[in-house]
């Protein structure tokens, strides 16, 4: 797996952390050995969610229809990056002028 998928649910979107719990489940039903959940990395703004993924784009889709299911899709943004990398490409939302920032 080449690729680093960042998956930040902003705090505001989620009603308790212990929401991801029941994300992290939904996702790796979905998602299957597709990608390798990493952990998160927990701000007072937002959570970030790590994951390698061999094709981060494919897997973000898999993912986004687990993110609209639970209603939280709005509460997200999306990239990745050759693991290792420093550079990120935005795929969520939609918006070419969007920059990816890890805290």
């Amino acid at each position: 797996m080449d690729y680093q998928l960042v998956i930040k649910f902003w705090r505001k979107s989620l009603a308790d952390e212990a929401f991801l719990a029941v994300i992290e489940g939904k996702l790796k039903e979905a998602l299957g050995d597709a990608v390798e959940l990493e952990g998160y990395d927990v701000s007072p703004k937002e959570i970030n969610l790590f994951m390698l993924a061999s094709d981060p784009r494919h897997s973000f889709r898999r993912a986004k229809d687990v993110l609209e299911g639970l209603d939280i899709l709005n509460g997200v943004s999306a990239a990745f990056r050759v693991a290792g990398g420093t550079h990120f490409t935005s795929i969520w939302p939609i918006r070419t002028t969007r920059k990816f920032r890890l805290p």
